[in-house]
């Protein structure tokens, strides 16, 4: 049996390369900061990518979708701690805005994963997602 593989989605791939650049950032802040407000941040940007994978692997549609809707609410929670993160000079300015960049794509993905979710074969929802650009 051959399972299909989630890390094609471009979604999923986007959110992964989001998480570790927010975890090789947090990772150099002090004591207090990483485990207050980048324990926080780190947790969210893991979530985005965790849960479209654990959508994905539960195999419906409906699970699919509730998970990638939970997904993009994790996305907004890393949002907010990357203002913390910027508001506590924990980070640059020019460095948030490219963090909002990121987010703001990756956003716009999870919409139309979320909204192709049951429209398509899953074969069809792998390829959505990279041709989606």
């Amino acid at each position: 049996m051959t399972l299909s593989k989630f890390e094609d989605l471009e979604i999923y791939q986007l959110a992964e390369k989001l998480s570790e650049l927010v975890w090789e950032k947090v990772i150099k802040w002090d004591y207090f900061p990483r485990s207050t407000v980048g324990a926080q941040y780190v947790e969210a940007a893991d979530s985005v990518g965790a849960n479209i994978s654990e959508g994905y692997g539960r195999g419906s549609f409906a699970d699919r979708s509730r998970f990638a809707k939970i997904s993009r609410g994790s996305l907004f929670e890393t949002k907010t701690w990357l203002t913390k993160a910027k508001n506590r000079k924990l980070i640059s300015e020019d460095l948030s805005k490219n963090f909002t960049k990121d987010i703001d794509l990756i956003g716009k993905k999870l919409y139309s994963y979320i909204n192709s979710i049951g429209k398509q074969s899953p074969v069809d929802l792998m390829q959505t997602n990279k041709n989606d650009r």
